[in-house]
């Protein structure tokens, strides 16, 4: 979709498409193919940076994921909440406009960097690369990337994240999964949000979500959870204590990012 869209291009990495930069646009109709191609790799190389810097500090960073008001940062706040005296947090908003969201986890006691990216429907690596000069990475043990609400471009673009976690909220429909494959199949864990309107809607099944994951052949496991209720927090605040303890057992030369993202991005540039 991004080819059509044209969100390839965003403020970060327009200077490489602009006059004079290294995948200038040119007349030749083929040349968008390749210019779709080199941007795309140009975000790989960026995203590989991004994360040999997470992994110099041996920081977790997590991808969030979802449709626009699916609950990225209402989990983000209690998330903070609850683990607040076991680790040091920061976060990276995405959105179009504003800085709600980064406001809301700034009021936490944590630092928050608000990426606007104008017309752009997602983070790329080189957006993030910016946010990460603001950060003080040494002194961390997550970074969480909330990034803009939308169930199909983010996933295609590796951020130097270490896992993804896709949020799907009740009122969307247990269908997503099977509606949305890349973002699915590119999910770590897949968090199904607003679990206490399930019982009011009365038309969503949690299973059914689960098994349309599991037919993207995606082992992930999925959580149910509520941030207003709490149910179901316990799950997933031990599965991050978990990664985090992965994450400070890992080799700081670095590692290769998620396959899904970077894979599903090529194939986009091939299409």
């Amino acid at each position: 979709m991004c080819d059509t869209c044209g969100c390839n291009v965003t403020n970060a990495n327009r200077h490489l498409v602009s006059a004079g930069g290294p995948f200038e646009f040119t007349e030749a109709g083929t040349e968008s193919v390749h210019v779709l191609q080199n941007l795309l790799h140009a975000n790989d190389r960026e995203a590989q940076h991004n994360r040999e810097h997470f992994n110099r500090h041996c920081v977790l960073a997590l991808n969030l994921m979802s449709s626009p008001g699916a609950g990225k940062t209402a989990l983000l706040e209690k998330t903070i909440d609850a683990l607040r005296t076991e680790f040091s947090i920061a976060v990276i908003e995405g959105d179009l406009e504003t800085e709600n969201d980064a406001e809301r986890i700034r009021s936490k006691g944590v630092p928050a960097i608000q990426i606007s990216t104008g017309s752009a429907c997602h983070l790329d690596a080189h957006m993030v690369h910016g946010a990460l000069h603001e950060l003080p990475l040494a002194g961390l043990d997550i970074v969480f990337i909330e990034n803009v609400g939308n169930l199909v471009c983010p996933a295609s673009f590796d951020l130097g994240q270490h896992l993804n976690v896709a949020l799907l909220s009740s009122p969307e429909g247990d269908d997503k999964p099977a509606k949305y494959p890349v973002m699915f199949r590119a999910a770590d864990l897949m968090l199904i949000t607003k679990s206490d309107l399930i019982e009011v809607l009365g038309d969503f099944d949690p299973s059914r979500a689960a098994t349309l994951l599991r037919e993207l052949a995606n082992p992930a496991p999925a959580f149910v959870l509520s941030s207003r209720s709490g149910c179901g927090l316990p799950q997933w605040l031990d599965w991050l204590r978990e990664q985090v303890e992965l994450r400070r057992l890992c080799d700081a030369g670095g590692e290769p990012g998620n396959p899904e993202v970077t894979q599903h991005a090529d194939a986009r540039a091939d299409g």
